[in-house]
């Protein structure tokens, strides 16, 4: 069994988008930039913005934050986003979900330029990512793509089963690995016998955010185990597999924390230097 140490790959990611983003800053006299919409005070979207702030400030990207009270209208988030897309310094727009209760999720991505959609949301990235086509794709799943690669085994022709279907993991995930010449399975919360499919699993990529779901007799002996879950029990986090059991079946396996978690900042990263050389 390998540990995939998605701390080391994402720091080297962030080494390359220093080079770029510094080169940038040289070639048009200002740093890239990224904003950051933060409407209330949900907890965990703050340490996600602190860890953004801070991996902005390792690579050379300039971090940009706009904060909006919890009691803000869909109409005041949508004119500062309006304002951000037409700001020439600002490479890459990102509202921080979940929003307070009463806005309208969908309407206020669908502002957001997609040419800055950084979180590769907007209906229009997310479509062109169905396509097969050019653009800006969700950080998480890209993120799980470069671990996979990291294992140096080939993608082409494997069983690829993705557990979780949601708009920000499981759907792209099962797309971008679509792309890479997988044969991809989906399976949810209504599929039946789930762990007969599990089994054949070259590479299983689990995001359903369920504390331990995936257990060792889930997993094919030497799959690569993608684990996208992260569950707070008693002050620990928690992946959605079960790390002591999968390690000793899997082939390749993330640890959680330490695992996807850092890879879904260095594509967002790359996701704004991308936005930004557009």
């Amino acid at each position: 069994m390998n540990i995939i140490d998605g701390k080391t790959i994402a720091q080297n990611i962030k080494d390359e988008l220093a080079v770029k983003a510094k080169a940038f800053e040289q070639k048009h006299g200002h740093q890239v930039g990224l904003a950051v919409v933060l409407v209330g005070n949900n907890p965990a979207s703050e340490v996600y913005v602190r860890n953004k702030v801070k991996a902005c400030e390792q690579v050379g990207v300039r971090s940009l934050e706009y904060r909006l009270d919890e009691t803000a209208s869909e109409k005041e988030v949508i004119k500062l986003v309006k304002e951000l897309n037409k700001n020439k310094e600002v490479n890459g727009v990102l509202v921080q979900l979940p929003l307070p209760r009463g806005l309208n999720e969908a309407k206020i991505l669908s502002v957001i330029n997609p040419k800055k959609d950084v979180d590769g949301f907007h209906i229009q990235n997310a479509g062109a990512l169905f396509l097969g086509q050019s653009c800006l794709s969700a950080c998480t799943p890209t993120g799980c793509i470069e671990l996979i690669k990291s294992t140096g085994v080939p993608m082409e022709g494997k069983h690829a089963v993705v557990i979780g279907r949601s708009n920000i993991v499981g759907k792209p995930a099962a797309m971008l690995l679509l792309a890479q010449g997988c044969t991809v399975t989906i399976c949810h919360s209504k599929t039946k016998d789930l762990p007969s499919i599990t089994k054949q699993a070259d590479i299983l990529v689990v995001a359903i955010g369920r504390k331990e779901f995936v257990t060792g007799d889930m997993i094919k002996p030497g799959a690569i185990v993608i684990d996208v879950g992260i569950n707070r029990h008693e002050g620990k986090l928690y992946g959605d597999v079960n790390f002591e059991q999968a390690k000793d079946v899997a082939g390749y396996i993330t640890p959680v924390p330490g695992g996807v978690g850092p890879m879904t900042i260095a594509m967002l990263l790359s996701n704004t230097l991308k936005a930004a050389a557009k």
